[in-house]
């Protein structure tokens, strides 16, 4: 790979005092920690509802309307955290313990369905080649996109595919491109070995479902499923509708604005393009890091429903072949148009 255009702060032309940088990049334990124990905490309180209703259930249209509702919600509380620990702690930036960060990397991993050191190495490029295509190995979806590729991302389907194929892949030690292009030889023996756990995990868990353990499908399986597209609609804003092949990281990444709940269970990552430019400094700093650079970024986008619901109108309109220019969010401009049909830019490597 060309090393030419490795992306970050540097080719984007941003720079932060070394001094500065050293202070928000310190690692500590008592961060991470502090947010696995209000991440119990929340599963609890969103888990609460669904014993009580599977407790005391009465048949009906109502029940089974509440118990989607709050398996939904505890779903969310379940997955974004998956996704956002699992992020965290394969930068090695959640705890200053190794082994701790190690741990909690693993299990979250497993809950969010890839095998860490395949999520590590892929991910490590996608920050060295950010929305290259043909390098990024974390395109995750076509661009432009359309309406239909959106309904596939944010349903999960395609991420439960793309995670499923992996696991097949490393079970039967057949090492994609992408694979041997991102790790390490070394690193294949561990993959496959840890892919071997995971297969054995879900399949225990399979056969304690099927033995009865309903549990299993009320408080991980279908929350799991459910929770998914919130996750998917966090991940998705990252980077559609920007700027493929530029070495800026401005130009490539989305920051957008969100609500305390929505800072927590992303664990900060809404400070996107400033995780893309720095990323060792950890998710409880990213704020601060914001803060410093202040000056020298763009505007973060509107909030997360709003940001979502704008994505969702531009890639209809972009299927029907209308007009594509977004009402207040930042597009690239290749991606705004008067109608047509759109040429793809780039395939998936997802």
């Amino acid at each position: 790979m060309d090393q030419e255009i490795t992306t970050g702060a540097a080719s984007s032309g941003i720079a932060l005092e070394k001094k500065q940088l050293k202070a928000l990049a310190r690692r500590s334990d008592g961060p991470g920690l502090r947010y696995l124990a209000l991440w119990a905490l929340a599963l609890l309180v969103t888990g609460l509802p669904i014993w009580a209703l599977l407790t005391w259930w009465h048949p009906g249209l109502w029940s089974w309307a509440s118990l989607f509702v709050a398996m939904t919600a505890y779903g969310a509380v379940l997955s974004v955290p998956a996704y956002s620990m699992s992020h965290e702690t394969a930068h090695g930036t959640a705890f200053r313990s190794r082994w701790l960060n190690e741990a909690v990397f693993w299990l979250t991993s497993l809950v969010y369905m890839e095998e860490p050191l395949h999520r590590r190495y892929t991910h490590t490029n996608h920050h060295s080649y950010t929305w290259h295509a043909g390098k990024d190995s974390q395109m995750p979806f076509d661009t432009p996109m359309g309406f239909g590729g959106w309904l596939l991302e944010v349903s999960g389907l395609a991420l439960l595919r793309f995670h499923v194929l992996v696991l097949l892949r490393l079970l039967a030690r057949r090492y994609s491109v992408v694979m041997r292009d991102v790790t390490p030889p070394s690193e294949f023996a561990k993959m496959t070995r840890n892919a071997w756990v995971f297969a054995l995990i879900y399949a225990a868990l399979a056969g304690a479902m099927l033995a009865g353990e309903g549990w299993l499908i009320w408080f991980l399986v279908l929350p799991r499923l459910l929770g998914a597209p919130v996750m998917l609609m966090f991940t998705l804003i990252q980077h559609v509708e920007m700027q493929e092949d530029h070495p800026s990281i401005l130009e490539s990444t989305r920051s957008f604005r969100t609500s305390w709940l929505g800072r927590f269970l992303y664990m900060n990552m809404n400070h996107h393009i400033e995780h893309h430019l720095y990323p060792l400094v950890p998710f409880h700093a990213l704020p601060k890091l914001s803060a410093a650079l202040a000056t020298d970024l763009p505007s973060p986008d509107p909030g997360f429903w709003r940001t979502n619901l704008e994505v969702a109108w531009v890639v209809a309109r972009r299927s029907l072949g209308l007009a594509t220019k977004a009402p207040s969010i930042r597009q690239a401009p290749h991606m705004i148009s008067s109608g047509g049909q759109a040429a793809k830019v780039a395939r998936r490597s997802m």
